[in-house]
């Protein structure tokens, strides 16, 4: 199973600390200094878009998940001496099959969702389509996003949700641990400025939704599909001038924001639909052994 490929790794349990904690210590303290110093991060990004402009700026970005991913991939491969295979599945090889059915799913179900909101209120968008624009944002969304929300993935539900099942030998401590630092992850994010601490609620709901797929379905590929799908088609089709991505995409969301329906739908009605297709579509059964029961390795001989 999924969280048991930790025990086919070599070393001590505390080599899983210092890269999340590293990690998570750069985002406190990016949180902290913004907290600290009252910085304004929609003006702060508004700075650097004028800088840089929005593709560059974007790009600028997403590169340091890049080298992240880089970097944890290079941990794992010759600290833990682990295969990019068994941090991904449990599977004999990674179903690719499973990130684009997901990926395919959650973009249709975004695509949908969006035309109905603007259908239902169309002054709030602003269509700002721009080929010229558009084209280098399309190349630099679909090589570089996938990239980064990979990052996470492999971090959170990969590395750490790993390490901490072996460390505490159960499933429901990583899960939750994993879900609650996942959504805090974006304290610093502009929407929590512009929205409130409440809009992490959808983050950290989100965080547990991914946790529950990977350790329902033995796996990341649905999270890895889900997440890119999520953060592409977003960064593509609406942005607004306080979002974390600034682009030039296909409409403007000009609305106030607020914490409200917008936020509550996906947790309430879509997460639960999604859910019911996946497990539907794989079979998934015994919910409480995948998600709560003992963590205990076959083979103990590597401590």
């Amino acid at each position: 199973m999924y969280l048991e490929q930790a025990y086919k790794t070599k070393g001590s349990y505390w080599k899983y600390l210092p890269f999340p904690l590293a990690f998570i210590g750069m985002m406190a303290w990016n949180f902290y200094e913004i907290q600290t110093n009252d910085i304004n991060v929609e003006q702060q990004m508004k700075l650097l878009v004028d800088l840089f402009g929005k593709n560059g700026f974007l790009a600028i970005t997403l590169l340091q998940f890049v080298i992240g991913l880089a970097f944890l991939l290079l941990i794992v491969r010759y600290v833990h001496k682990q295969s990019f295979t068994s941090l991904t599945t449990s599977r004999n090889k990674i179903d690719w099959k499973r990130v684009g059915f997901s990926a395919l799913l959650w973009s249709f179900i975004t695509l949908v969702v969006t035309f109905v909101e603007y259908w239902i209120s169309p002054e709030s968008f602003v269509f700002q389509f721009n080929l010229k624009a558009f084209i280098p944002l399309f190349m630099i969304s679909v090589l570089m996003i996938p990239l980064q929300t990979s990052f996470e993935e492999y971090l959170f539900r990969g590395y750490m949700m790993q390490g901490l099942g072996v460390l505490f030998k159960n499933r429901w401590v990583p899960f939750v641990v994993t879900s609650l630092l996942f959504g805090l992850m974006h304290i610093g994010n502009p929407e929590v400025e512009k929205m409130g601490f409440g809009i992490l609620i959808y983050y950290i709901s989100t965080g547990f939704f991914l946790g529950l797929i990977t350790l329902m379905d033995e796996g990341l590929e649905l999270a890895l599909g889900f997440h890119a799908a999520n953060n592409t088609v977003s960064a593509l089709l609406i942005t607004s001038s306080w979002t974390a991505f600034q682009t030039d995409s296909v409409f403007l969301d000009v609305s106030e924001p607020s914490f409200g329906a917008e936020v509550f739908l996906p947790l309430l009605i879509i997460y639960p639909i999604v859910l019911f297709i996946f497990a539907e579509k794989y079979h998934w059964k015994h919910w409480k052994k995948r998600l709560f029961s003992p963590l205990l390795p076959k083979d103990k001989t590597h401590y």
